[in-house]
């Protein structure tokens, strides 16, 4: 590993670099939710929520959380924490009212 890398992304081994390059997978799977959301939103010219938002926000968050946790990083996990028990009920809820219905 180059010492540019390390100073970069305050790295000083391998298991490091990857959890950071996992950390940027999570971020860009939390990112693409939004994309995701304005693409629907565009083709229907109307506001819209599709249910794959939620997947891709729980799958973003539980990673986002995962990183947050070997960060040890005690704001970043409970901001995390408190998301994925909403993207995670909003999906039980969409679920039900399918199942219901």
């Amino acid at each position: 590993m180059t010492a540019w890398l390390e100073r970069v992304l305050h790295v000083s081994s391998m298991t490091e670099l990857w959890w950071v390059v996992f950390g940027f997978a999570a971020q860009l799977m939390f990112t693409a939710r939004f994309l995701l959301q304005w693409i629907a939103s565009e083709r229907a010219k109307d506001s819209v929520m599709p249910v794959a938002f939620w997947y891709f926000s729980l799958a973003g968050g539980v990673m986002l959380l995962s990183y947050a946790v070997y960060r040890a990083d005690p704001v970043f996990i409970l901001g995390q924490s408190l998301g994925v028990v909403i993207y995670a009920r909003n999906l039980w809820l969409i679920h039900a009212k399918r199942r219901a219905g």
